[in-house]
């Protein structure tokens, strides 16, 4: 069987070297074509609406038409717009082939305007025709099967998977300092009164956005417009990695990408309990888990951390063992082939007669 994969991050690099999880599949078990879209995208950091534009839209919808109407036997997207794009078209076409959406990530599902409750009738509308939804937090499945009153059945949890980082760089020993870095959904104020109490040097490589409005103390250096390697080299040179989240309602994730990536270097950190994060952090055996919004909280696993070379030792070995095995492309593909596989037998099966693919009503 033949799966087209769509994602707006594949470049012809990708397509020609089937640079996705997709490799990692067993020989002549299925076939994948990578499909780059027609127009290279915008990236996420360099994105100044919230909500996707017109524009942005009519090319999902030809890059979905594209894999919709190729000759492969079912469709594999990447991030939430392409699911809806193909959704709709399958509908509109009463196409029959088999869609798995992966990384279905919507950020904040509740819209508070007008448009909020017409994009959710949308959602509901076009998403019912995808197969399978891959999340990547357990908390995720309650959200969407909810939201888009569907049967929490078609959603599987599956950790975001990340390639290992090479860890080249050694702790500060002479200078220790803790390290933040990233900016979505951040509490950097219950990080910044913890460690002006604690009086613990501390860098936090964010963006002016997330630090806007805030008072940095003096034992906090924010170094802006930084490279990714330069965030890498600050994270494993740190003795303490943390990440304070800020809940907020309708957001469905947030911090996994620096989470896997600091387990992956091994180092030890402290983590807000929310997003999910119990789905990637094993409290005392991976990383500590911390209260949200609560500095005592905080005050308190920095205090444990930083005094105990063991225990930082331990969990940073025990991170990057579990990283390496459940936040990896191997896994990951590994996880996709069984979803697949059950797709595909699904799809065997004869229809219920009676039913009809459009509900414009979506009871």
């Amino acid at each position: 069987m033949k799966w087209i994969v769509i994602a707006d991050f594949f470049s012809q690099k990708h397509v020609d070297n089937n640079l996705w999880i997709s490799r990692y599949f067993p020989e002549n078990k299925y076939d994948f074509q990578l499909l780059a879209r027609s127009k290279p995208a915008i990236s996420w950091q360099e994105r100044k609406a919230k909500l996707t534009p017109i524009s942005e839209w009519f090319v999902h919808w030809k890059h979905a038409s594209a894999a919709l109407n190729s000759d492969a036997d079912g469709v594999i997207t990447i991030f939430p717009q392409l699911p809806a794009s193909v959704g709709l078209q399958k509908l509109l076409t009463r196409s029959k082939k088999p869609v798995v959406a992966w990384t279905f990530n919507v950020g904040n599902y509740k819209v508070r305007s007008i448009l909020g409750p017409i994009r959710q009738w949308f959602a509901k509308l076009s998403l019912r025709q995808i197969d399978r939804f891959v999340v990547h937090t357990s908390l995720e499945i309650e959200i969407y099967s909810e939201w888009l009153n569907l049967p929490k059945e078609r959603f599987v949890f599956v950790p975001f998977p990340f390639r290992d980082i090479q860890t080249i760089f050694e702790e500060d020993i002479e200078n220790p300092f803790i390290a933040s870095v990233g900016s979505a959904h951040r509490d950097f104020s219950c990080l910044f009164k913890a460690v002006e109490d604690l009086n613990i040097s501390t860098i936090v490589a964010s963006g002016r956005p997330a630090l806007a409005n805030l008072n940095i103390p003096k034992q906090v250096q924010t170094p802006l417009d930084i490279s990714k390697a330069d965030c890498h080299r600050i994270v494993q040179q740190a003795r303490i990695n943390i990440l304070p989240l800020q809940p907020k309602d309708g957001v469905t994730s947030a911090g996994q990408v620096t989470v896997i990536e600091g387990m992956h270097m091994g180092r030890a950190m402290i983590v807000s309990d929310c997003y999910g994060m119990r789905d990637y952090v094993i409290h005392g055996e991976t990383g500590l888990l911390v209260k949200p919004g609560c500095v005592d909280s905080l005050k308190e696993a920095i205090q444990l951390l930083w005094t105990d070379e063991n225990l930082r030792s331990r969990l940073g070995r025990n991170a990057q063992a579990y990283a390496q095995e459940h936040f990896s492309d191997q896994f990951a593909a590994h996880q996709l082939e069984e979803i697949l596989d059950k797709v595909v037998i699904q799809n065997c099966m004869p229809e219920e007669t009676g039913t009809s693919d459009i509900d414009f009503g979506l009871k």
